[in-house]
């Protein structure tokens, strides 16, 4: 200390013989114990200071992480990482020497879009997600992927891919991509693909090749991954949700399926008009056909009748005998008889030989009517 000093303290101290009552002016002043102490009080136990330090550094110092499920821890120690990483749980790590880095391992989904949609975070603490990278593994959107067809015009390409952080690698992918891994593995490789494939096709073609064009671009984007050293990325899928033409595309291609719906509407309605002609001409040949049979059925019935009459007539003509003849005719002239009791002015005149008819007349009255009767 400065000799000023020294001397400034000096005049400040109290006089040294009025507190002790004597003795050297230069001595310091004695500190006086308190009473009843008796010059033997106990000092606080060593071990209470020592828990107190230790507390103390795990408060400041925080020589310790909690990885969530869902994540893996990647221990730093001197810069170097650790390839083993750490299950969820409670890990200790000494500080200034080392850190652990946690690292989302959860299923994360990557729109390219340039429709607007809500961002949302998988991270349990809404007020740290956004210190922590934003988002991270959660929803997360990208512009629409700008494409030249094969012409040079500007196609908009929506994509939705679903990926992982492969948990086993994640050490080893950090170290050798970093933090910004997805930019540099997921971001560039789908656009690369998108590209390549959409650039083969014309702007018109796009829509009717929608299935062949999502399936290239999945088959494409997995071999890349899958070709990456250690594969640090499980891909789960890659799906083309939406294909936006230039306007004047847009809408020559709604004029050409117009047009198309046109003729498709009258190929059906020639179609239709086919068949009901053809439906009609059944019906009318069914008709004809139905007349056809009732006529054929009519004619034969017909026919039937006469083949029976005739064999009916010829088997009378077969059993005709004189003598039946002759007995017909008693019969018929004993009808005549008693017709004369009646009509006693009644003339019969028989046919030669007896033969019948025989001729009825009425002389009875003025005018004669003739009666065949066949017996």
């Amino acid at each position: 200390m400065p000799a000023d000093m020294n001397d400034y303290f000096k005049k400040k101290q109290p006089n040294n013989k009025n507190n002790s009552g004597g003795g050297d002016g230069n001595k310091p002043p004695r500190v006086k114990r308190p009473a009843g102490d008796g010059g033997g009080g106990k000092q606080a136990p060593s071990w209470i200071f020592i828990a107190l330090a230790i507390v103390a550094a795990l408060v400041f110092l925080k020589p310790f992480t909690i990885i969530n499920s869902g994540e893996v821890g990647i221990k730093v120690r001197t810069g170097k990482f650790d390839e083993t990483p750490l299950k969820a749980g409670l890990h200790f790590f000494i500080p200034v020497l080392e850190r652990i880095i946690p690292v989302n391992t959860r299923i994360r989904l990557i729109t390219y879009s340039n429709q607007s949609t809500t961002m949302i975070g998988d991270n349990y603490d809404s007020k740290t997600s956004l210190t922590k990278g934003g988002f991270e593994g959660g929803l997360k959107r990208n512009p629409a992927i700008q494409v030249l067809d094969k012409r040079g015009l500007t196609v908009n390409i929506d994509m939705a891919v679903q990926y992982q952080l492969k948990a086993e690698t994640a050490p080893r992918t950090i170290e050798q991509w970093g933090s910004s891994w997805e930019e540099k593995i997921i971001n560039s490789k789908v656009r690369e693909v998108v590209r390549d494939v959409v650039g083969q096709y014309t702007a018109e073609k796009l829509p009717e090749m929608r299935n062949e064009i999502a399936s290239a671009i999945e088959t494409k984007v997995k071999e890349k991954i899958v070709a990456l050293d250690g594969e640090p990325v499980i891909l789960s899928s890659v799906e083309l949700r939406n294909i936006v033409l230039p306007a004047k595309i847009k809408g020559k291609i709604e004029e050409v399926q117009a047009a198309k719906q046109d003729v498709t509407i009258a190929e059906q309605q020639k179609e239709k008009a086919k068949q009901q002609a053809q439906k009609n001409a059944e019906i009318a040949r069914g008709e004809a056909e139905r007349n056809r049979i009732v006529a054929q059925g009519q004619a034969d019935k017909i026919r039937i009748e006469a083949e029976e009459q005739a064999k009916a007539n010829k088997l009378i003509s077969d059993s005709l005998t004189p003598r039946l003849i002759e007995l017909e005719q008693i019969k018929t002239q004993a009808k005549f008889n008693e017709a004369l009791k009646v009509n006693k002015d009644a003339q019969i005149f028989l046919t030669p030989g007896g033969a019948v008819p025989n001729i009825w007349v009425d002389a009875k009255g003025k005018e004669q009517r003739a009666v065949s009767a066949q017996q």
